[in-house]
């Protein structure tokens, strides 16, 4: 099975989409900043918290589960290739870059700390906290370090990175799973009972293992991706997509006074749902958006650097939240401004970044990104 050209563009344009969808989600400057599915603000709802809560924790969360469903379909597409060729590949272009980011953040982190004000902003960001009393790097033990690196990096968001590699290993067993009559439905089963509980087993996590699996599966019962049929018309999935998520939000602020402990399986099932109405109005109902993206040099030229705005912007736009708050005090609707403004920038100066290493150290650049962007 083969893919037109334009579902290919839709590849590329979901992909870059959903990374710059991913600066925003951690650009969230609310005060309870840990958010989860089951999060409650812990603050009154105004327009602004309404505003971020319902795009960071609502309209913008279906971007992982589609960068999972494109990669589970792609690498399923290759499988002319052998599997050893494929897996010392996925080591070059997942595990290097992996490590490489996680030792730099670290380093990055490490150096920050060295400086009263960079103490106040790592500690003030909770990102490397273990407890009360060790909240900076400088803290930790000799293997917590390498813990750190390794297994929980400080640029948080390379997780992604590490269970694609895990689930792009155990492939074979993945495609069997999802091709074998007898294994599909009971494997399908438990996988997405793990992701509307939100669990997983070691690094097999339920959001990642449902739809990378589901990838595969489309493209290997050649699942039509390019028509949307009755039950997948993205006008009412969208509806659900947008009323879903706002009552989400509310729910999120006030629901808590009416629903008691309730409010925390209602909020994970009402999270579940606007996912996938998100996943199915975005990709069979905004192609006329994607056509017009994709045929712009700028927005072409612009989404090659996908990967470099992934891998620049945290753990920094954690680090900048609170200075961007201060920054931006005398200004009016403060937190709106910084909930935009900051990831915008942080985006431009990675894409700035990358730019100038593509030209001047292609080698390099190929080395940090795993060869994407060119």
């Amino acid at each position: 099975m083969s893919i037109s050209v334009f579902t290919s563009s839709k590849f590329r344009f979901w992909s870059f989409v959903s990374m710059v969808l991913l600066v925003f989600v951690h650009g969230y400057n609310l005060d309870n900043r840990y958010m989860q599915p089951w999060t409650l603000p812990g603050e009154p709802m105004d327009l602004t918290a309404f505003t971020e809560y319902f795009l960071a924790n609502g309209i913008f969360r279906f971007r992982i589960p589609m960068l999972f469903i494109i990669s589970g379909f792609l690498y399923a597409l290759h499988d002319q290739k052998p599997y050893k060729q494929r897996t010392n590949k996925r080591l070059r272009t997942l595990l290097a870059p992996y490590l490489i980011w996680s030792a730099f953040g670290l380093v990055f982190t490490y150096l920050l700390e060295l400086f009263p004000v960079g103490q106040g902003l790592v500690a003030g960001s909770h990102i490397v906290q273990i407890d009360n009393t060790r909240q900076l790097l400088h803290d930790y033990h000799w293997y917590e370090l390498i813990g750190r690196w390794i297994i929980m990096p400080v640029p948080y968001q390379l997780w992604f990175i590490r269970v694609l590699l895990i689930y792009n290993i155990a492939y074979p067993a993945i495609r069997w799973c999802v091709t074998n009559s007898k294994a599909r439905w009971a494997f399908f089963a438990v996988v997405s009972l793990m992701w509307l509980g939100t669990m997983g087993f070691v690094f097999f996590e339920g959001e990642g293992l449902l739809f990378f699996s589901l990838g595969v599966w489309m493209q290997k019962a050649e699942f039509d991706i390019e028509l949307p049929r009755n039950w997948s018309n993205p006008l009412w999935w969208g509806i659900a997509f947008v009323s879903l998520a706002a009552i989400k939000s509310i729910l999120a602020f006030h629901g808590e006074i009416y629903l008691g402990n309730a409010i925390f399986p209602v909020l994970i099932i009402l999270h579940k749902i606007v996912i996938v109405s998100g996943l199915f109005s975005c990709w069979f109902g905004l192609n006329r958006i994607v056509r017009w993206c994709m045929g712009k040099r700028f927005f072409v030229w612009i989404s090659a650097f996908s990967f470099i705005i992934y891998a620049i912007h945290a753990p920094l736009v954690a680090y900048l939240i609170n200075p961007s708050l201060v920054l931006l005090d005398h200004l009016p609707a403060t937190r709106m401004l910084a909930f935009f403004l900051l990831p915008v920038s942080i985006i431009f100066i990675a894409v700035g970044i990358g730019s100038f290493l593509r030209r001047f150290s292609p080698k390099m650049y190929s080395l940090l990104t795993g060869g994407r962007g060119f």
